[in-house]
């Protein structure tokens, strides 16, 4: 880890010194720091972000904590690396080849993220925190970059372009994998969960009139499950958005 000026933590991937297998050498307990960053990944999918600790991961891998430190300088450090871990999963489009349409491949990437940031919810309030340059997220980034160029945008908004995007998909995965995360801890299924919910509101005098009113948009969204309710609401948002850019390079 880099400490910035007045010590302000910047990013574990501009580590200046060379690590050769822990700090000061050797492999002590046989570990690494892929072995150690996977056993984060599946403690975070696990228990959730607020439970974790280096104590809880050392009984994980069954070392001392003080094995982990031989790799990391800090917690901080080791989600970041978990962070960039699960970037690794996206399936990333070719932006050079030939004939592919750049409406196709944004759909892709974005469908890529949400999934990504339901799948592990921890996600979304690490990516709002650390500065996010390891490599796999560098190489989502300039996969990115690179479709929204072929859009035809003028240079000035190819980077709102990609926060029109991009954080709303941030947000629609981030309040998706909450749901789903919230749903696991109750035992039930989604379907029951939220008929339950609907129930409840429904029956309170202080919620009951704005449920009413929405009822009819809920009605016309369409979908028997909520699986298929979330998906219908995320294409057509995002059809909105693509349509939005088409709309803004006519406009030239």
């Amino acid at each position: 880890m880099v400490k910035a000026a007045g010590n302000a933590r910047t990013s574990v991937w501009l580590e200046t010194r060379t690590r050769r297998g822990g700090r000061g050498g050797g492999q002590p307990s046989g570990l690494d720091r892929t072995r150690i960053t996977d056993a984060t990944v599946r403690l975070l999918d696990a228990e959730g972000l607020a439970r974790f600790s280096m104590r809880r991961l050392a009984t994980e891998l069954k070392v001392t904590a003080m094995s982990v430190y031989w790799y990391v300088d800090t917690k901080d450090d080791l989600l970041e690396l978990a962070l960039d871990a699960v970037f690794g999963e996206l399936r990333l489009p070719d932006p050079e080849a030939e004939g592919e349409d750049w409406r196709e491949q944004l759909r892709m990437l974005a469908t890529e993220y949400r999934a990504l940031l339901v799948r592990h919810p921890w996600l979304s309030p690490l990516a709002g925190t650390f500065l996010n340059i390891g490599p796999n997220s560098l190489a989502f980034s300039r996969v990115v970059q690179r479709v929204i160029r072929r859009t035809g945008l003028p240079a000035h908004g190819l980077t709102g372009a990609i926060s029109a995007v991009f954080q709303f998909v941030y947000g629609y995965g981030t309040i998706e994998g909450h749901f789903f995360a919230r749903v696991a801890d109750t035992g039930m299924t989604p379907d029951d969960y939220f008929r339950d919910a609907m129930t409840t509101v429904n029956e309170s005098p202080a919620t009951a009139d704005v449920i009413e009113e929405s009822r009819a948009l809920m009605a016309a969204r369409g979908g028997d499950t909520v699986a298929e309710m979330m998906d219908r609401d995320f294409i057509f948002a995002l059809d909105l958005l693509v349509a939005g850019i088409e709309a803004m390079v006519k406009r030239g």
